[in-house]
């Protein structure tokens, strides 16, 4: 814990950046009946299961900026191949070392690289990534669990069809969001860890 807590505390690098990475589950449901089109917009309240998709979530919480992508599944290739895309992202690129925090989830390692890309690309995306877990049962540490809170209220909460759709709600949400640079304002510290936690030294 108190290593992620030291890692939000650190200033902004831009050769080294934090970022925090987390995903959700999006069940897709196409609607029963056609939608009527009008002055007032009419919508059926039945729908049709459409299956489900993933959606990645990486925001990087002092800079205001995050990215998305939809996939099938949340499989340990469809998790190494985002943090691939995230690694080459522009502004990144870079980047001395990318500082990543995330849950225990079991797709969440090292290994998955390795399984996916071989020991030999797997490396050499690890020199430049450095995982940094949070406590098992405090995946509240993540902040990429607040901008998936607001993706789901803001974005997520009306019906959609299939992944198509859901890519271009993404995309769209993802521009106004970064437009307008919306930051997370972080203020558990390590030293409110300890009191909270009753542990190590107070001052």
């Amino acid at each position: 814990m108190e290593e992620v807590l030291d890692l939000y505390a650190k200033p902004y690098d831009s050769q080294e950046p934090v970022v925090c990475f987390d995903e959700k589950s999006k069940e897709l449901r196409k609607d029963a009946k056609p939608v009527i089109r009008g002055a007032i917009t009419k919508r059926d309240y039945e729908y049709v299961r459409n299956g489900t998709a993933n959606v990645f979530m990486t925001v990087e919480p002092k800079r205001g900026h995050r990215t998305t992508k939809a996939t099938k599944r949340r499989t340990k290739k469809d998790f190494a191949r985002e943090i691939r895309r995230v690694s080459k992202l522009p502004r990144y690129v870079k980047a001395k070392r990318i500082h990543i925090v995330l849950d225990n989830l079991n797709t969440h390692f090292e290994k998955s690289l390795i399984e996916t890309f071989g020991n030999r690309e797997a490396a050499r995306l690890m020199r430049r990534i450095r995982f940094h877990h949070t406590p098992k049962h405090a995946s509240w540490l993540n902040m990429a669990e607040i901008e998936l809170s607001i993706l789901e209220k803001q974005c997520l909460k009306q019906r959609i069809p299939d992944r198509s759709v859901l890519r271009a709600h993404l995309k769209a949400w993802q521009r106004r969001r970064n437009g307008q640079k919306m930051q997370i304002n972080w203020k558990f510290t390590k030293q409110d860890a300890r009191i909270k936690f009753k542990y190590g030294r107070q001052k």
